[in-house]
């Protein structure tokens, strides 16, 4: 298992961790910082000191009492459902590609795409907010039509690592579906 030092589009620090199961089989995951004592703190008191305020120019004690119960439900909130630690790509040659975001509760949040449903995993590129961005997804075939695509599935949706971590994953990923395709074809065939 290998760990290599990257950041996100927005600059913060990531983590990408490789490990490698088998020759057809690879976990890639992208890990964000963790929650800072620091903001948490700060986002706390002054959500508290604003409170207080309400309370000296109103002298009623539920504006205090209100103001910790929506603190402690929103950080729930927050944590539960928002912030991300980890999005983590499982791709297994002979059955699909697993992704999974592990959120900073605990709580986990699992896709899986067969392989018969893949196309391929491609680099894309957006334009957001007067800059270039890119996103790792995944190309689903068509059913109807076998050279056109349902659907666009992207992948790292709350790190969003940089053009350097993508490109590391993408060759990850392809040298698990070269191997597919190379072992589907007949013989003789390239």
């Amino acid at each position: 298992m290998e760990e290599r030092r990257y950041r996100s589009a927005s600059g913060a620090p990531l983590a990408l961790r490789c490990r490698q199961h088998s020759a057809s089989c690879r976990e890639l995951a992208v890990r964000c910082p963790r929650l800072q004592l620091r903001s948490l703190s700060a986002v706390t008191s002054a959500v508290w000191l604003a409170a207080y305020g309400l309370f000296v120019l109103c002298q009623n004690s539920m504006v205090l009492s209100a103001a910790i119960f929506l603190t402690l439900i929103g950080l729930i909130i927050y944590l539960h459902f928002v912030k991300i630690d980890q999005e983590s790509l499982l791709v297994i040659g002979s059955l699909g590609i697993q992704m999974t975001s592990s959120y900073a509760s605990g709580k986990e949040s699992t896709t899986f795409i067969e392989m018969s449903r893949v196309k391929d995993v491609v680099i894309n590129e957006a334009i957001h907010m007067q800059k270039v961005i890119y996103y790792l997804c995944i190309l689903l075939c068509d059913p109807q039509d076998p050279q056109g695509v349902s659907e666009v599935v992207p992948l790292f949706q709350s790190s969003k690592p940089r053009l350097d971590c993508l490109i590391e994953v993408y060759k990850s990923c392809h040298e698990i579906l070269d191997q597919r395709k190379t072992a589907s074809q007949p013989d003789g065939v390239k």
